[in-house]
């Protein structure tokens, strides 16, 4: 490596460094933060006489700010229909009393005395179509009423209800970090039904390990009573979904993108078949279809009005809308350190410690959401530096590797992490009983995870 490569090194460093002061110590809003980072490194840049790869000339503070310009755009392009979507999709879900119907029936088919595969199950099905804090805030009171009627420690049933929550919003899309990816590695051409299939192949063990398996050593270690239920209200639903009609609806989109995957292994790729497979598999049409078939099957045909219905679809979109900011931006920190060379300096670094590359894009997205508590963040930031330099590394699995450094974005849930106080909150903690619970079962995730993707891509290359 060159000098000019360290001092590139550095200058990120000292970038990230103060993107996690101004979010962390100075409450600078992400967006700003990432802002600000962005021109930091380009400036930088600009100042060691940095020249573009392809570039004639040597950077120019106007170039900075158009690549932040042009990585927020393209990161919004690729992602912010997903998201918006994914968004409304969970928001009939909770409006209509969804959830409820699926605990009922769940609990009903496999018994008070399988509580917890009961959970798990609901954690998979709530978390795939709602985000982190929806799944929490609709899924705990059931979670209390489980602890009350079985007898059974509180945290033993929760633990798997966050693991599984976790491994949701972490792995699948179409919640952010990893629709993000797939946005920042789209040259490598990554599938998102398979990685559907991957994250269910591995997220499934991930969730058995630091949910079950971890719950009875840490409620043995941790003692915690069920916060007392919050008082009931009545729901505006004049009838509330049926079990199957709700899970079908959460489930298409998942369906279609499977049902692309399918074709694109089974048929030849000119036929009429597999083009519209393609079409309805595409994420953006998946999720389209899947809001429209829930605005009726979870909203007026359970007696809302269209208009409740337009007002909850607005609603979920006000509450993304910062959320969308900060994945875009995440997208601009990521074209600027491209720009200014620094992709291409930890690309050279990278090859001479020898990283594999999953492990590496692991250890990246695990510094950056230690440093600033986003795993949205993380994850963008991560892919956005790994993307240039995947070059060096043929015969990767793409979808392996957005799984490692989805992993990666789940260590270690401390006090910068919103995350963090929404379920210290939700479950009735202290900050100590969350740092002893919720922190180590994510950091047991993020672990295992690695492992995880690691022997599932060397199982990978052998295969192939």
């Amino acid at each position: 490596m060159s000098r000019g490569d360290w001092q590139l090194i550095l200058l990120a460093l000292g970038a990230v460094a103060v993107l996690v002061l101004l979010v962390t110590r100075w409450k600078v809003n992400a967006f700003l933060a990432l802002a600000l980072a962005s021109l930091l490194v380009g400036a930088g840049a600009v100042a060691l006489g940095v020249t573009p790869r392809g570039m004639p000339a040597p950077l120019t503070l106007l170039e900075v700010v158009e690549a932040f310009g042009t990585g927020l755009g393209r990161t919004l392009g690729s992602v912010a229909a997903i998201i918006g979507l994914g968004t409304m999709l969970g928001k009939l879900l909770e409006k209509s009393g969804g959830a409820e119907v699926l605990a009922e029936r769940l609990t009903e088919i496999f018994g008070r005395e399988r509580a917890v595969l009961c959970v798990m199950l609901l954690g998979f099905a709530v978390g795939l179509a709602s985000w982190f804090a929806v799944g929490l805030a609709l899924l705990v009171p059931i979670v209390i009423s489980l602890t009350a009627s079985t007898g059974r420690p509180f945290l033993v049933l929760a633990i798997p209800l966050l693991a599984t929550l976790s491994v949701m919003h972490g792995l699948t899309p179409p919640h952010p970090g990893p629709v993000a990816a797939l946005g920042a590695f789209r040259e490598l051409q990554p599938d998102m039904g398979q990685l559907l299939l991957w994250a269910f192949a591995l997220g499934v063990p991930l969730a058995i390990v630091s949910g079950p398996l971890l719950a009875h050593r840490l409620a043995r270690a941790v003692p915690v009573a069920a916060p007392r239920p919050a008082p009931v209200t009545v729901r505006e639903a004049v009838v509330r979904p049926g079990f199957g009609l709700t899970l079908f609806s959460i489930l298409l989109p998942v369906l279609l993108m499977l049902l692309d995957t399918l074709a694109r292994l089974t048929l030849p790729p000119e036929s009429a078949a597999a083009r519209g497979a393609g079409f309805l598999g595409h994420p953006t049409i998946a999720l389209l279809a899947s809001v429209l078939f829930a605005s009726w099957s979870l909203g007026t045909r359970c007696g809302h009005s269209r208009a409740r219905v337009l007002q909850s679809t607005e609603e979920s979109i006000a509450a993304v809308g910062m959320t969308l900011l900060i994945v875009g931006a995440g997208g601009g920190f990521a074209t600027v350190l491209k720009a200014a060379g620094v992709a291409d300096a930890m690309g050279h670094l990278a090859r001479m410690l020898g990283l594999p590359v999953l492990l590496y894009g692991w250890l990246v997205a695990a510094f950056i959401r230690v440093a600033t508590g986003s795993s949205t963040v993380a994850i963008t930031a991560s892919a956005g530096l790994l993307a240039p330099v995947m070059a060096d590394y043929p015969g990767t699995n793409v979808e392996l590797l957005i799984l490692a450094i989805g992993c990666g974005s789940l260590v270690l849930s401390h006090l910068n992490d919103g995350g963090f106080w929404i379920v210290k909150e939700y479950l009735g903690l202290t900050v100590g009983q969350t740092l002893r619970t919720w922190t180590v079962v994510e950091t047991v995730l993020g672990v295992a995870g690695l492992l995880l993707t690691l022997l599932a891509h060397a199982g990978w290359r052998w295969w192939h």
